[in-house]
C-alpha cells in the first residue's frame, strides 16, 4: 500500500537535517523535517510534534503593549526587578488562583520560563558543596540540556512506576539521603504526559524539601490547564495544585505563553517564596559578599544573563494578569480548546490500535490538554515517530524526556477540525500496512 508521502522524500529530509537517531531527535529536528517534507510533496502534515500555542494572543495584552510603546517604555532600559505593575498582579494572580501569599518582591519577570528556570539552576548550584539537580521526570529535555551547559549534575526518575505518596516518597528519597540534591524540579501538569501530581503527592514532595532542606522548582507553564476542575475563577476554590501549600522551599515559575498564547514576547515570572527569598546561604555570602538567596538570584545571576525582561511585554503581561484577578477575563475557558481536541485525538488514536501511555493521576483517568502520549505495540517511540513520518503525522519521541517507556508525545496546539478525519483515514492505512 503507498504511503500519503513518498518514503523518498521523508528520507531525503531526514538525511539534510542530519538525523542519525530517531531515539533522540530534538523537537526543531523533527519540525524541520515535517515542514520540509511537507513543502516538497505537496501533502499536508499533521503537526502533533511541537508546544507552540496555536490559539490567538490574548487582546488585553496586546493593547497594553502597544499603549506602553506608543508611550515610550522602548527608549529606556526596563528595571531589573520588574515593573511595580506587574510585580502587584503576579502576587495578586498568585493568592486568587493559588491561594498562596508571595510577596511582590518575590515575583521577578523573566524571558520566558525557560529563563527563570535556568537562572534558578544557577543560583541554587552555589548554594551547596557537589550540588545535584533532581527531576522528576518525564520533563522538558531543554532543561536537561541547561544543566549540561552549565555543568550541573543531575539525578532522574520515570515517574510512571512511582505514582503515589508512598511510592513516590521512597522514590525520592533514594537520592535525597545522600545530601548532594539542592533542587527538585517537575511540571504541573506535566510537559510531556500531561500526568498531574495529586495533592498527597505534592505534599509528600514538600515534606521532603523540608526535611533535607532541598528547593522545590514547580514549573507552571500550563497553569490551571488540567480542564477536570473549574481552576479559573479567582480567589475561590478549587485551586491549581501547587507544593506551595506544603513547603517554604520554593520558586514557581509562571508563564505567559501558553495560558495567554503570548509565546512570542517571551515573558514569565519566577515567583520565590518569602522565606527562600530572604534566607542567607553562607556560599551565596562567601562569592557575592550577601548571602540572600533573592538578591543572588536577581542582582547577580539574572544580570549577568540579560540584565532584564523587555519592557513593554511586563506592561502586557499585567494587565492580562489584572483582567483575569479582577474576574473581567477568563483565561481558562479561552485554552479549554486544547482539552476538546485531545479528547478527539485520543479517541482516533485508540479507535486504529494505539494506546495511551501515562492515563492515570491516582484513581482518575489523565485530564485532557495540551499534551498526551501514545504508544504502538511493537515499536520504540523513534520508529514509530519516524514510520508516521510515512503518513503525513509529525510527532516527539519520549526517551529524550526522560520516559522509560515506548512512545510518543502529541501536543494538541495545530490541530485544526478537519484533522480529525485526515488522521483517522491515515492511521487506519497505516495499521494495515503494519499488519501485512
Amino acid at each position: 500500500m503507498k504511503t500519503p508521502v513518498d518514503k523518498s522524500i521523508i528520507d531525503n529530509a531526514i538525511q539534510s537535517v542530519g538525523i542519525k537517531d530517531f531515539e533522540h531527535i530534538t523537537i526543531f529536528e523533527m519540525a524541520s523535517v515535517a515542514v520540509m517534507s511537507e513543502k516538497q510533496s505537496g501533502v499536508e502534515f499533521i503537526r502533533m510534534e511541537i508546544g507552540t500555542p496555536g490559539l490567538p494572543s490574548a487582546e488585553i495584552g496586546v493593547n497594553a503593549q502597544i499603549a506602553a510603546l506608543q508611550n515610550g517604555v522602548a527608549q529606556y532600559y526596563a528595571d531589573i526587578v520588574g515593573t511595580p505593575e506587574l510585580k502587584h498582579e503576579t502576587s495578586r494572580f498568585i493568592k486568587a488562583f493559588l491561594n498562596v501569599d508571595v510577596s511582590p518582591k518575590g515575583c521577578v519577570p523573566t524571558s520566558g520560563s525557560m529563563q527563570g528556570v535556568y537562572a534558578s539552576f544557577l543560583t541554587c548550584m552555589q548554594m551547596k558543596e557537589n550540588a545535584h539537580i533532581l527531576f522528576i521526570d518525564p520533563g522538558f529535555p531543554v532543561q536537561k540540556m541547561q544543566c549540561d551547559v552549565m555543568g550541573l549534575p543531575y539525578y532522574s526518575f520515570d515517574v510512571y512506576n512511582y505514582r503515589g505518596a508512598e511510592k513516590l516518597e521512597a522514590k525520592l528519597e533514594e537520592y535525597l539521603k545522600n545530601d548532594d540534591v539542592v533542587a527538585i524540579v517537575y511540571s504541573n501538569p506535566n510537559n510531556p504526559t500531561w500526568v498531574c501530581l495529586t495533592e498527597e503527592e505534592l505534599q509528600t514532595i514538600g515534606h521532603l524539601a523540608d526535611k533535607y532542606d532541598v528547593v522545590v522548582i514547580e514549573d507552571l507553564a500550563y497553569f490551571a490547564m488540567d480542564f477536570r476542575s473549574d481552576l479559573g475563577q479567582p480567589f475561590q476554590p478549587p485551586y491549581q495544585p501547587t507544593v506551595a501549600r506544603y513547603t517554604k522551599n520554593y520558586i514557581l515559575h509562571i508563564s505567559g505563553s501558553k495560558i495567554f498564547s503570548y509565546a512570542g514576547e517571551r515573558i514569565a515570572m519566577t515567583c520565590i517564596s518569602d522565606a527562600l527569598y530572604h534566607r542567607e546561604y553562607p556560599l551565596l555570602e562567601k562569592k557575592y559578599k550577601t548571602g540572600e538567596f533573592g538578591f543572588v538570584y536577581v542582582h547577580r545571576v539574572l544580570y549577568v544573563l540579560t540584565s532584564g525582561t523587555g519592557s513593554s511585554c511586563q506592561y502586557a503581561l499585567a494587565a492580562m494578569l489584572k483582567a483575569s484577578n479582577d474576574g473581567m477575563y477568563d483565561f481558562r475557558n479561552k485554552v479549554a480548546e486544547y482539552g476538546r481536541r485531545a479528547t478527539l485525538l485520543k479517541k482516533v488514536f485508540l479507535k486504529n490500535g494505539f494506546k495511551i501511555i501515562y492515563d492515570k493521576d491516582g484513581e482518575d483517568s489523565l485530564a485532557d490538554g495540551f499534551y498526551f502520549t501514545i504508544g504502538y505495540e511493537g515499536m520504540t517511540g523513534g520508529e514509530l515517530a519516524k514510520k508516521l513520518l510515512y503518513f503525513g503525522v509529525s510527532t516527539y519521541p519520549l526517551l529524550e524526556t526522560g520516559s522509560k517507556q515506548n512512545g510518543l508525545r502529541i501536543c494538541t496546539s495545530f490541530i485544526k477540525n478537519h484533522h480529525f478525519d485526515l488522521l483517522d483515514e491515515r492511521l487506519k492505512n497505516f495499521s494495515k500496512i503494519n499488519e501485512e
